[in-house]
């Protein structure tokens, strides 16, 4: 029989419904926009064009290894560290003046990276250094420098798309961590227990996952790691760490930080958490367990390559069903930055754009705990509601570029 005539023959015997094509369908606009608004912040019509001829397989690998540019530098006052004790030498209105004028110029700057990333992979990379921003939660409240948050949100756009262990270990000894769950003032003999807690709870395994000693322990193999006051930089301090032998999670031993940290990964429930939280992102607000177990089995195969998490999450037949697009509501920073993409409306002062954010709910780099947001429906109440209306409403005014611009520059404006 000739070889064609056999493949055809086995088609038909086995009951085989179809064969996979040579040339995958492209995907077309619809599939396109809903991608690329998933995945970054709104879809631009030049994207959703080049993006429609791609299949969906073909336009997921683009959006994970697509080029990407640097983000621009920061202006160099937001990279001055002020110590504790420079700050306290200031006078207080004087600090707290200066204090306001670097918190705006920092949200700014980060706005400025997302309205700019040119690509759809450069804004998929903003948008999950937002996402990390908001699981390794810290906040420039109790920081106090610009220079730590600016360097913690270059660490987690660095490792936003890679290796979800060597964020761990990174964010974990992160000098604007380490002041924020007070690891400077964990100490042999009088241990803090607050990373320790968070660690486990917020960014590895789950309430209900580890027990009260396991914290104890796990806080004693933290201690040492610390912080120089005067220079901001992260320091280990082995006189103030504790040699002992501790037990976590069943695991005992001479145990530091960093061994805890592996204990914790090798645990199924940190990718299942992880992945969790990418599909109340990504997909919908109520995750398919036996999805998030499958798929947490590959990202810990994959020793935690954050790319293939994301490849199976956004190839998933969950991802394009009906029922799940335009099921997410979108956080004040998707809404606006994704608004002024897709409708390439040109981008108002980002100073202003980040007063409107907080009218809306969400302060960067200030979440409201070491929760961060909780997303979802509490994105919206009567205020923020209200607040989206008449902004939408501006935007549709005549001519919206004009109005928004006019709308947001103006010092008198505010969202009602």
């Amino acid at each position: 029989m000739h070889p064609a005539f056999r493949n055809i023959f086995i088609v038909f015997a086995f009951g085989i419904l179809s064969i996979e094509p040579v040339f995958a369908a492209a995907m077309g606009a619809a599939d396109a926009r809903h991608l690329l608004n998933r995945a970054g912040f709104g879809a631009r019509p030049a994207d959703v064009a080049g993006f429609a001829r791609l299949s969906r397989t073909e336009a997921v690998g683009r959006l994970l290894f697509g080029p990407t540019v640097d983000v621009p530098s920061p202006p160099d006052d937001l990279l001055e560290y002020q110590s504790p004790a420079m700050l306290r030498a200031q006078d207080k209105e004087v600090r707290k003046q200066e204090q306001r004028r670097r918190v705006i110029g920092l949200r700014a700057w980060w706005l400025a990276a997302m309205l700019k990333a040119p690509t759809p992979a450069a804004q998929l990379r903003e948008r999950m250094t937002l996402f990390w921003h908001n699981h390794f939660v810290s906040s420039l409240q109790k920081v106090r420098s610009t220079k730590l948050m600016v360097e913690q949100n270059q660490l987690l756009r660095r490792h936003a798309l890679g290796n979800f262990d060597e964020l761990l270990h990174a964010v974990s000894k992160d000098p604007a961590m380490v002041i924020y769950l007070d690891s400077a003032t964990n100490r042999k003999g009088s241990p803090n227990e607050n990373f320790a807690r968070e660690v486990m709870e917020l960014f590895t395994l789950g309430e209900g996952n580890y027990s009260e000693q396991d914290i104890k322990e796990a806080a004693r193999a933290f201690t040492g790691w610390s912080i120089e006051r005067d220079t901001g930089e992260y320091r280990w301090r082995p006189f103030a760490h504790d040699n002992g032998s501790k037990t976590v999670l069943g695991v005992s031993g001479n145990l530091d930080g960093d061994a805890v940290l592996d204990i914790l990964l090798a645990q199924p429930q940190t990718a299942e958490l992880v992945v969790r939280k990418l599909w109340r992102e990504f997909v919908s607000a109520t995750p398919n367990e036996q999805e998030i177990r499958r798929i947490a089995r590959r990202y810990r195969d994959a020793n935690y390559d954050t790319r293939v998490a994301l490849r199976e999450l956004l190839n998933s037949q969950a991802f394009w069903a009906t029922e799940n697009r335009l099921a997410l509501i979108k956080s004040p920073v998707d809404w606006i930055v994704g608004t002024l993409n897709t409708l390439e409306m040109e981008a108002p002062d980002s100073q202003r754009l980040s007063l409107a954010l907080r009218q809306l709910g969400q302060d960067l780099f200030a979440p409201p705990n070491v929760r961060g947001w909780p997303g979802g429906e509490a994105w919206i109440n009567s205020s923020t509601l209200l607040a989206r209306k008449s902004l939408a409403e501006r935007l549709l005014q005549r001519d919206g570029r004009t109005d928004l611009r006019e709308a947001l520059l103006d010092p008198s404006y505010q969202l009602k």
